[in-house]
């Protein structure tokens, strides 16, 4: 049994799929998907998709997301009332895509903690190029009364520690089947297994064998799979610890 914390079905060249992409998954194994939304607008699509009984969503504004609706602590809240929506997010900051308005994007981001907080569900970060302030404004803005997710991480074991101290998981895309993400592999090593996710990021970064195409839900047991294999586990065992700890972390009933 696995579970895709984070994807994005909802994105046309997935949602085109209709049950095809559902019976890909439950073939494979994976018995649950976490449905992220990126911006507001979109967001029905999201919902759409979350009225499935195994997907879940959430609500928030991507921090590459530079146009439409801004993120207040308000509509964050009312959004976030929603019966399937698990947490807030995909938020964070980002200054590899966006190297400009930096304060900008931070002020976002601070407006998602201070939500996720007030809402109590916990957050959901991406952190490119800029995980020395991705860290700093979770410390201020009290993000571990919430908790959450780094997803997709690509950062050093320090900063893993560090978000692991504010009482985050850990989560490992496919990259971490890449073989040039050598120092990403030692982490996955190290991260303790009772706050450990795995996801596809669908339907970007595709696991080998599947790197290059279009990824999806059915393709995460290959991250469990090579993390499997770099702790000398058994997959089963991953398998098991990453889904109790999607429903602990998300309190997603099931």
């Amino acid at each position: 049994m696995y579970i895709d914390s984070h994807c994005h079905i909802d994105f046309p060249d997935l949602s085109a799929q209709g049950d095809a992409l559902f019976e890909r998954m439950a073939a494979a194994g994976v018995t649950h998907a976490l449905c992220v939304g990126v911006n507001f607008e979109n967001l029905p699509r999201v919902l759409s998709m979350a009225e499935r009984a195994n997907v879940f969503a959430s609500v928030g504004v991507h921090p590459e997301h530079t146009e439409g609706e801004e993120a207040t602590v308000e509509r964050l809240l009312e959004l976030a009332i929603h019966p399937k929506v698990v947490a807030i997010g995909e938020t964070g900051l980002d200054y590899y895509w966006h190297k400009d308005r930096p304060e900008w994007q931070r002020e976002r981001f601070r407006n998602h903690i201070r939500a996720a907080r007030a809402s109590d569900k916990p957050l959901i970060i991406h952190t490119r190029d800029a995980a020395e302030d991705t860290i700093r404004l979770m410390r201020e803005e009290g993000a571990d009364q919430c908790g959450g997710v780094m997803h997709c991480f690509t950062e050093t074991q320090d900063v893993a520690d560090a978000a692991l101290e504010l009482g985050f998981y850990i989560s490992f895309s496919g990259i971490v089947t890449f073989k040039n993400a050598v120092a990403l592999k030692e982490v996955a090593k190290r991260v303790p297994l009772e706050r450990l996710l795995i996801e596809t990021d669908s339907p970007y970064l595709a696991p080998v064998p599947y790197r290059g195409k279009t990824n999806e839900p059915s393709y995460v047991p290959h991250v469990a799979a090579e993390i499997a294999r770099l702790r000398d586990l058994p997959v089963e065992v991953v398998a098991q610890a990453s889904t109790d700890n999607f429903f602990r972390l998300f309190r997603a009933a099931h």
